[in-house]
């Protein structure tokens, strides 16, 4: 326990889902969703090493793990994706109409990407 937040655990005990309840509400479809979102979140985390050694430690890019772990992220998107009934074709249009609409300049600014114009009404 905490001396300086003594009633955390407590806290999160009473806030935390009781995982007897996730599995009760579980599907085999929310399963398969949930199997392909931790795969993407896995998948970009072993990306995200393959980039840190390269920029951090200075070793050469590992072109072909790179390829192979974006191959993994594009395997569990895909999968994502047919789990909940929706293209890539409407994933791209949606982030384009959304990018279109942030940065209305046509071009990247510091200012466009703070101001985040696509989130107001």
């Amino acid at each position: 326990m905490s001396e300086i937040y003594p009633d955390y655990e407590d806290l999160v005990n009473s806030l935390a889902k009781p995982g007897k309840e996730i599995i009760t509400d579980m599907t085999p479809k929310k399963a398969h969703i949930q199997h392909m979102a931790i795969g993407i979140s896995g998948e970009a985390g072993e990306l995200t090493d393959a980039i840190k050694k390269w920029v951090i430690y200075g070793k050469p890019l590992d072109v072909e793990n790179v390829i192979e772990e974006l191959g993994d992220i594009e395997f569990y998107l895909q999968g994502l994706r047919s789990g909940l009934g929706i293209s890539r074709d409407q994933v791209i249009d949606a982030n384009t109409t959304k990018l279109n609409k942030r940065y209305s300049s046509g071009q990247y600014s510091d200012k466009q990407a703070q101001d985040r114009s696509d989130k107001t009404a």
